[in-house]
């Protein structure tokens, strides 16, 4: 089988380097990947950065930055693995996880695996922050009737066949509630593990604020009632 590794990136030449690292010395029986960087138009040294990894990645740069969401839809037009997984570009997401959030494919009936920090091992995070990711998460539980845990967490692996006729309009952080909304609507369930979770403050480089939650709500409601 055959993982693509979509890895969205803007402005973090502090730890794309170490995070291409962890991510192409992962190894496991019975697994080919392939990586796939997709540098949103940064403005510090991250382009040069992931230039160097040419070889061993496939570089896509944009020019103008638009955000996350529209990042990972130019990483999805590339993929040629049979599973996808989107890697955030920071180190809150360890690559050392990715064991536990393949396993659950063994099983036939699983399409699309969520790994929840709230399930985890994770540092003590900004309080506001948590509250407003499990307030969005009870929001989707409520709309889709559903049971997650973390509907907004960056580790979502899913089988290509789940998006290679889903049509992904956002742009930003809303890519989360969109892509989330989408799956339930088309009546697939979503599992969840647990993953370890090293989360930043503002001060370190953070870009989710409380806006991103405002539109993440938006978002929700919006899909429910149109597609």
């Amino acid at each position: 089988m055959k993982l693509s590794i979509i890895i969205p990136v803007y402005n973090e030449e502090k730890t794309i380097g170490e995070v291409l690292r962890a991510v192409s010395l992962w190894k496991l029986s019975g697994w080919k990947k392939e990586i796939i960087v997709v540098d949103d138009g940064s403005t510090d040294g991250t382009g040069h950065i992931v230039k160097r990894w040419q070889k061993k990645c496939r570089v896509i740069c944009k020019k103008k930055n638009e955000g996350k969401g529209s990042a990972i839809t130019e990483g999805l037009k590339k993929v040629t693995g049979d599973f996808i997984i989107i890697q955030d570009a920071d180190l809150e997401y360890s690559p050392k996880d990715y064991p536990g959030l393949l396993l659950p494919f063994e099983h036939i009936h699983v399409d699309v695996v969520y790994g929840s920090r709230f399930l985890g091992a994770h540092l003590s995070t900004m309080f506001i922050y948590e509250l407003g990711n499990k307030f969005v998460t009870l929001v989707t539980n409520i709309l889709y009737n559903t049971n997650i845990t973390d509907m907004e967490t960056g580790y979502k692996v899913f089988r290509k066949r789940v998006v290679d006729e889903m049509m992904i309009h956002a742009k930003g952080f809303d890519f989360e509630p969109e892509f989330t909304a989408k799956v339930l609507k088309r009546g697939y369930q979503i599992y969840e593990v647990p993953i370890s979770y090293f989360g930043r403050k503002f001060e370190e480089g953070k870009k989710l604020t409380w806006r991103d939650g405002i539109v993440a709500l938006w978002t929700l409601i919006k899909y429910r009632f149109i597609d």
